[in-house]
């Protein structure tokens, strides 16, 4: 069988793992999140609408519309999400298949990114990112091969697009270094590849330009409020937030309590340097290949170190450019903001990875090597794991609060199924205000969730450890028992 043949079969076996552990790590009972009810009620089943804010775009509404706009099963949503996301992961990396010369290390980098905790507890999740880094991966991969067809330039097209929709500013940073290759380096040089380029940009951010003048009144206008509910985007070092956040939660903000546990950075320590081993060994493999033709893992494809190599070195690149504006302005973290970064460093990982097996395999202690570097594999899964569903099991508890709110305020008659008619949906009887979850608290009890300049007058609050202002203080007051964590109050208005 032919090395490309193997190694894409290896591929779909990677996605069809990628599928079946994220599905045993995170049920498909979960709750919605906090972005995902915001995405979710932008259909009728799931009204009424929650606010939606600056920074957000159309993408994740646009992938869940297929399910959304006619059910509001949670369980259904997730399945569809969970053979959405499998299928970005085999399209993201399938193009790297040809853009290497083993492409082994395609199906090698799905799994290597594919395994990452935060990756897997995504995979049936209502959220931008893992779309954006396929995206990102594949037109990459894409925008590598030598000959650019009107396929593989519409390959490069989509996968920018689809990135671009799903994060404009992670479509933009992606797009930068892209052109820069297009225009400068001989390889690369061509006006397909930056008329595909400058292409998937514009069409991805096409529907966020149109509402900035719609609803903000421009794009500085949608800029700035985009920077002010993120917390003031500025010059800052947030590098020690992401390697806070390598272990949970899912959103640190502000993540000044929040400690490093070296073994949950257990990635983050080995990827700098399996990036360094892959670069490399396509960079050094030049000379072995010319002076001793040599059978490797896929002993028929034809080496092409210096293709490789330049490869790699691109993907890392953008990798960088995409990571940077996380990890020098945004003043909180999350894992999932560098999740285009990963998968667009696994090429070079997996080369690493690789290289170190192939020492393994030829050095005197065989055994010995190959049994360390197994067990080191074997060290990684058992730390990426067990998080996915420890991070899944924190969030059905925290989401179940929100139920349980939504309980005591229905016992009290807040939420209930009346109000007027609008469209398709139903007005919101009620507003709620509160000092925490107040966005996730009323999508749950079907009420509007109201804010501090809100001329409304609020149904009822819900507080977290917290004291009402002064002019609810004698609103009667109900304990939420049995919650995930303890302090929940609400008051409702008499």
């Amino acid at each position: 069988m032919a090395p490309q043949s193997r190694a894409h079969r290896l591929l779909l076996a990677v996605c069809g793992a990628f599928a079946l552990l994220s599905l045993v790590l995170v049920p498909l009972t979960l709750p919605l999140g906090w972005d995902e009810t915001v995405y979710a009620s932008r259909f009728a089943p799931y009204a009424p609408a929650t606010p939606f804010s600056a920074p957000r775009t159309r993408g994740v509404p646009f992938l869940i519309a297929p399910v959304a706009t006619w059910s509001d099963s949670v369980v259904l949503l997730r399945v569809w999400l969970t053979l959405l996301s499998t299928t970005a992961l085999y399209l993201g990396f399938r193009p790297w298949l040809r853009s290497l010369g083993r492409p082994s290390a395609a199906a090698v980098a799905a799994a290597l990114y594919g395994g990452l905790w935060f990756v897997l507890f995504y995979a049936s999740a209502a959220m931008p990112n893992h779309y954006t880094a396929m995206g990102a991966v594949g037109a990459v991969g894409l925008f590598l091969r030598t000959r650019q067809s009107p396929a593989t330039c519409a390959g490069v097209f989509a996968g920018l697009a689809l990135a671009t929709l799903m994060r404009p500013n992670d479509g933009v940073a992606l797009g930068a270094p892209l052109l820069v290759a297009a225009l400068l380096v001989p390889a690369w040089r061509g006006w397909s590849r930056v008329l595909a380029v400058l292409g998937g940009l514009v069409v991805g951010a096409l529907p966020w330009i149109v509402e900035a003048y719609v609803r903000f009144g421009g794009l500085r206008e949608r800029l700035t409020e985009a920077s002010e509910v993120q917390g003031d985007l500025r010059p800052l070092l947030s590098f020690v937030h992401h390697l806070t956040v390598m272990d949970g939660p899912l959103l640190c903000r502000p993540c000044d309590s929040d400690g490093i546990r070296p073994l949950a950075a257990e990635w983050w320590l080995v990827l700098p340097f399996l990036v360094a081993v892959g670069l490399w060994s396509v960079r050094g493999g030049a000379t072995d290949f010319r002076a001793t033709p040599r059978r490797t893992t896929d002993s028929r494809a034809t080496p092409r170190p210096a293709t490789d190599f330049r490869s790699c070195l691109l993907a890392v690149a953008t990798a960088l450019c995409v990571a940077l504006p996380y990890l020098l302005l945004v003043p909180y973290a999350a894992p999932r903001f560098l999740a285009p970064t990963h998968a667009l460093l696994a090429p070079a990982v997996a080369l690493g990875l690789l290289a170190l097996g192939d020492s393994a395999l030829a050095s005197r202690r065989q055994y010995v090597a190959t049994a360390a570097l197994g067990l080191a594999l074997l060290g990684h899964l058992s730390v990426q794991l067990p998080l996915a569903h420890s991070n899944a099991n924190i969030q059905a508890g925290a989401r179940g609060d929100w139920a349980r709110v939504a309980e005591v305020l229905h016992a009290h008659g807040v939420g209930a199924e009346s109000g007027a008619e609008t469209g398709a949906r139903k007005a919101p009887p009620c507003v709620l205000r509160g000092n925490t979850s107040v966005i996730p608290v009323a999508y749950a009890t079907g009420c509007a969730p109201g804010s501090p300049g809100d001329p409304r007058r609020p149904t009822a609050l819900v507080l977290r450890d917290a004291e009402p202002p002064h002019w609810a203080r004698t609103w009667p007051r109900h304990r939420v028992p049995g919650t995930y964590a303890p302090g929940w109050v609400v008051h409702v208005r008499p």
